[in-house]
């Protein structure tokens, strides 16, 4: 999988200013701080490529090595976090403030830009966003809207089949027999006239929706087939290990993003993926709990890979087999097999050689 070069994302180790960006739709409102914490200045700008120039600009005049802590660096602030980037220059993600900061100095943009600053002065921000510029980013639209045509696809079709058992007693009886996509050809072939019975309202509703399916399967094809390509392209080795897809490897691959050298080790990668235990001892008591943060649809992808592989990959059912004698439940056995899984995953979107874990030997 290809990275972005080491200058875009490496962290000046000693800046000599922090500037907070609190981002909005239209406009954006950027705090400088010293590398003291003194407050130098702020600025309002447009959010645009205008904009984007006159923050480096200034920045420029302030200082030669700044760091910029930027808030909502995937909504409101990717695009000028793809513009700083692309000047060479240091950025890293915050999150907005917690709501007992909030209390404690209220609420404007200037203030949320400042608390970002000094987030990362505190040292309580390091994340690096990730790059989007890239075949990840191209992957990331494309998925959005095979997700969103997925969806509508499956409402279409739970209204397609309630609408035929209770619409009129003659219109469910012929269609009743009908398999799926015989359902839909011939609803989407009915000829309605005009509407001015439950009959002819019916059958023009079942076409409509018959016709709305076809079309979002015409339209998940087409998709799926760039998807297949672009993560082929991407990272060729994750399609070919076992019980990984175009979805999952999309899924991935938009978990990581275009720079994967932003995550310093495989257990920042099961950390983001919300498959690492959590410590949560208390006293005489130590323990580890289940981990219900991170990104959701990696979680997701993970276990799919888990799933389809204890069913099917017989290195994984050995592993299975082997670990129930020894006393493991089912859902502690599929815990350790996605973080097993989230290793070998991350050793290949980082180009090293992947290597079997012990889960599938």
């Amino acid at each position: 999988m290809p990275t972005a070069t080491a200058t875009s994302a490496e962290i000046v180790e000693s800046p000599d200013l922090i500037v907070g960006i609190d981002t909005h739709k239209d406009t954006h409102v950027a705090v400088a701080l010293s590398s003291n914490g003194a407050r130098l200045g702020s600025l309002k700008l447009e959010a645009n490529r205008a904009g984007y120039k006159s923050l480096i600009n200034w920045t420029a005049e302030l200082g030669s090595q700044p760091v910029f802590a930027v808030e909502g660096t995937g909504s409101y602030g990717a695009g000028v976090c793809r513009a700083l980037r692309a000047e060479k220059l240091s950025v890293i993600e915050v999150n907005r403030p917690d709501r007992a900061t909030r209390r404690r100095l209220g609420k404007d943009d200037g203030i949320d830009a400042e608390a970002a600053a000094r987030s990362f002065l505190a040292g309580t921000a390091k994340v690096i966003p990730k790059a989007g510029d890239d075949l990840v980013e191209m992957i990331r639209m494309l998925k959005v809207t095979k997700d969103s045509a997925t969806s509508n696809r499956t409402a279409a079709l739970n209204q397609l089949h309630a609408l035929v058992v209770t619409g009129p007693a003659a219109l469910r009886e012929r269609l009743q027999r009908h398999k799926r996509k015989e359902l839909i050809d011939v609803c989407s072939g009915f000829r309605c006239g005009d509407i001015t019975t439950p009959l002819a309202a019916a059958k023009l509703t079942l076409r409509t929706l018959a016709r709305r399916i076809q079309q979002l399967d015409a339209e998940l094809k087409e998709t799926n087939a760039q998807l297949d390509q672009l993560t082929m392209q991407l990272c060729p080795e994750l399609r070919h290990s076992y019980g990984i897809g175009v979805d999952i490897s999309a899924t991935l691959v938009v978990t990581v993003g275009d720079n994967p050298e932003r995550m310093k080790s495989e257990a920042s990668f099961a950390a983001l993926c919300g498959v690492s235990p959590l410590p949560a001892s208390s006293g005489k008591i130590v323990r580890h709990r289940l981990n219900r943060g991170g990104n959701r649809q990696a979680n997701c992808a993970l276990h799919r890979i888990v799933i389809c592989r204890m069913k099917r990959h017989q290195q994984t059912r050995d592993y299975v087999e082997r670990r129930t004698v020894e006393g493991r439940s089912k859902k502690e056995i599929i815990r350790c097999l996605k973080r097993f899984v989230a290793r070998e995953v991350f050793r290949i979107l980082c180009g090293a050689a992947a290597t079997r874990t012990a889960a599938v030997q």
